[in-house]
């Protein structure tokens, strides 16, 4: 058994003796001989270790982890304090400074947001080095398509920030009649960002939605 938060492991408690998750378990052993596997093993799990199913209000959806080396620690788009945010997580700070007034910050180490209730999932937890997209089809995007599914069936109110092609996908596997906030905008990448990731106000529109529904809001600085 994954050793995981207990709540999530109430949810996805199954999912660990599937035949397809007994897959990645076997091929990450077989990568792991010849190749230098992100994030740690210790981290693949982190996005739900840091948010709690209770916890849990808003979802960011990330593609794969970073592939360079001490970027991953599992959490889509952050890095680990003492690394240079990559492009796509200042372009969501200079959204962010636009949008709430926040100043750009020192690092891009986003826990902080995980702690308050923030799942950020990327579709593949595992990633080869300087290998983009080389773990996306072990299995891991059937598991991180049940973690979307089942949290929206047994949440309410949840905020789901979906940048991107790939992140707006997944918006079929959101339970429907749960009073959930499906927010859509283009990827913050720098090649799609200008298309309407800036200006999509993202941000401030989750703690509006959260504030009509009685819920805390996101102190949006990492």
């Amino acid at each position: 058994m994954v050793k995981l938060d207990p709540t999530w492991l109430e949810l996805l408690g199954d999912q660990f003796e599937a035949p397809y998750f007994l897959n990645i378990k076997k091929t990450l052993v077989e990568e792991k001989k010849k190749y230098t596997i992100y994030p740690p093993g210790s981290q693949i799990f982190a996005a739900l270790d840091l948010c709690p199913v209770d916890h849990t209000k808003a979802v960011i959806i990330g593609q794969d982890p970073y592939h360079n080396v001490g970027q991953a620690h599992g959490l889509c788009f952050s890095v680990q304090k003492g690394v240079e945010p990559p492009p796509s997580l200042v372009n969501i700070f200079k959204e962010l400074h636009e949008d709430l007034g926040i100043e750009t910050p020192s690092h891009g180490n986003l826990e902080n947001w995980a702690k308050q209730g923030i799942l950020l999932l990327n579709s593949s937890l595992t990633v080869r080095a300087n290998m983009a997209a080389s773990h996306s089809q072990i299995g891991w995007q059937e598991f991180t398509n049940t973690v979307i599914q089942r949290l929206s069936q047994k949440k309410e109110n949840l905020v789901f920030l979906l940048w991107g092609s790939h992140a707006i996908k997944k918006k079929e596997l959101i339970a429907q009649g749960r009073g959930h906030l499906i927010l859509e905008a283009p990827h913050p990448s720098p090649l799609s960002a200008y298309r309407g990731f800036f200006g999509c106000k993202h941000f401030s529109k989750a703690n509006e939605f959260l504030r009509a529904k009685g819920l805390p809001e996101i102190d949006w600085h990492v």
